[in-house]
């Protein structure tokens, strides 16, 4: 497809833009307006309005309508945490550490959108929607352990993304229904999840550790029947 042509009047350079460009441009913008019209035609209109996009062609940026508008929200939310949050900065920090900070960069940059992100999970909990959901949720989970240095490719790689994608969901759950002062109730609640992983992921070092002495039936039996003296 060439590149879509913005209205005349439009800011100078969109007409220049692709799709592809475009669609984070106006991923803001519904976000701001899903609060009050939910993901829909109208949010996406008001969002061409604010930023001089031809309507027509918002349209053609998301094809896929409400699941597409909140792929590419997220997909800005990414897009931050990682200029915000680069490898190297996150490499000064313990792993804990470099997860929760990208958790919690997460939520400052929803703040203010809880009813947004409400009604995006009641779009990605649709049927519909379910796979898309999951790939969603995985790409980010992905993408914040990369950033936070892990290079697993064994099955590791997948129960870190799993367990991560579950913290993040529960601790969204918990956000958008939290008035406690400064999300306090939501930042701990993170806490204790991260605390119960990293737990989780000591003991099972300590399981699988090759080098760890392991139980052994015949040894045991061996020192019953001669004990040592």
């Amino acid at each position: 497809m060439g590149r879509p042509k913005a209205k005349a009047g439009n800011p100078a350079g969109l007409s220049d833009l692709t799709l592809d460009e475009l669609r984070p441009l106006l991923a803001a913008q519904i976000a701001a307006s899903a609060m009050f019209d939910g993901w829909s035609d109208t949010a996406l209109l008001d969002a061409a309005e604010g930023t001089g996009i031809d309507p027509d062609v918002a349209r053609l940026a998301f094809p896929g309508g409400s699941i597409d508008m909140i792929e590419a929200w997220i997909a800005t939310i990414d897009a931050a945490m990682v200029m915000a949050l680069p490898a190297e900065k996150l490499a000064t920090m313990k792993v804990r550490d470099r997860i929760r900070a990208q958790v919690v960069f997460r939520l400052e940059a929803m703040a203010g959108l809880e009813e947004s992100l409400r009604r995006a999970h009641s779009v990605m909990a649709m049927p519909q929607n379910l796979h898309r959901a999951l790939a969603i949720g995985w790409r980010s989970a992905d993408l914040m352990w990369r950033q936070a240095g892990d290079t697993t490719t064994d099955y590791n790689h997948y129960t870190k993304r799993t367990l991560l994608g579950g913290i993040y969901a529960a601790t969204l759950a918990v956000f958008v229904d939290d008035d406690s002062e400064g999300e306090s109730a939501t930042h701990a609640f993170l806490d204790r999840r991260i605390e119960g992983v990293m737990r989780f992921e000591k003991a099972k070092a300590r399981l699988l550790d090759p080098q760890r002495e392991h139980f052994s039936v015949v040894r045991f039996l061996g020192r019953l029947r001669y004990p040592a003296r």
